[in-house]
């Protein structure tokens, strides 16, 4: 099997589940040693409360076939994020991939909240998990990334650039964290590129994470019973799919074409010509835009 990655080092900021776990398994599955990087251990929960655990990606990045490294990090605290950073230089002595993927504020968010109805704290802590730890993690890691040539930071966030300038997400503070995000990718474009590195934003489309699939009541192998409920929900896909597309961002040799741009992970299958794991290529922002927010019956036709 093909491991194109098998020299490389990444680190995915936020691997504890969701997208960040799926980039790490192929970034695993390409090869890379990975560090993995979460407040959910198994020794401890973060406010999620939930069980999955940083080990636990670890364990996979190593079944699919490349390295995986935990370490527990609070990405708001900079002195374990340089903490965190020492140990990468001194264990590898190089870094080519950064993924800031670290998010957090699930169960901080009202939907549809105005901003003067929403609780504050909850706001404003969100935009601190959403947005402070990439810069955090950034300022930290990109010292060591730049020590070799080619290397590429990908932020995570929800919505092309394009869909969400035209679009409200959610509320306030939701859609200034994203928007945020994405204009990260941008501003690093620019610093990045004349030294040889390449930064890009990345979105998922409808994602199966482990907290949708919760949600909805079903598990990744029954998933299309929640269709009758929520039709359009036959465009999602599985957190391996943008995990792909990092991957494959990765391992090309002409990934500065893409810098400081807004991708998503159906475009890029277009382009690499990978799959999600069910073999189908759902390109959700299209479908998002011609079909759901068109009012049309859901009908994922041409779309995965």
């Amino acid at each position: 099997m093909s491991q194109p990655l098998k020299d490389r080092v990444a680190l995915v900021a936020g691997a504890t589940r969701g997208a960040g776990r799926g980039i790490a398994v192929e970034l695993g599955a390409a090869g890379a040693t990975v560090y993995v990087t979460g407040r959910s251990t198994r020794a401890r929960r973060s406010e999620y409360d939930r069980p999955e655990t940083i080990e636990d990606t670890a364990d996979l990045v190593t079944e699919a076939g490349g390295h995986g490294i935990a370490v527990p990090t609070d990405h708001l605290d900079p002195a374990q994020v340089r903490t965190l950073v020492d140990r990468i230089a001194e264990e590898q002595g190089r870094l080519d991939v950064l993924v800031n993927d670290i998010w957090g504020g699930e169960k901080l968010f009202g939907w549809d909240a105005t901003v003067w109805d929403h609780d504050l704290d909850n706001g404003l802590r969100l935009l601190r998990l959403a947005v402070e730890t990439h810069a955090i993690t950034s300022h930290h890691a990109l010292p060591l990334l730049l020590r070799h040539p080619g290397g590429l930071v990908v932020e995570m966030t929800d919505g092309t650039a394009e869909y969400n300038r035209d679009n409200y997400r959610v509320n306030f503070f939701y859609d200034l964290a994203k928007a945020s995000v994405l204009r990260m990718a941008f501003s690093l474009g620019h610093e990045l590129g004349p030294r040889g590195a390449t930064a890009v934003a990345l979105t998922p489309g409808w994602l199966r994470s482990e907290m949708m699939l919760d949600g909805f009541e079903v598990r990744e192998d029954n998933w299309r019973d929640a269709l009758e409920r929520v039709p359009h929900f036959a465009i999602s896909e599985t957190p391996r799919y943008v995990g792909r597309a990092v991957a494959a961002l990765a391992a090309d040799p002409e990934v500065a074409r893409w810098n400081g741009e807004s991708l998503s992970s159906g475009q890029l299958a277009q382009v690499y010509g990978f799959t999600d794991l069910d073999g189908s290529r759902p390109d959700a922002w299209r479908y998002l835009v011609e079909v759901q927010d068109a009012g049309k019956p859901a009908d994922t036709t041409g779309y995965r």
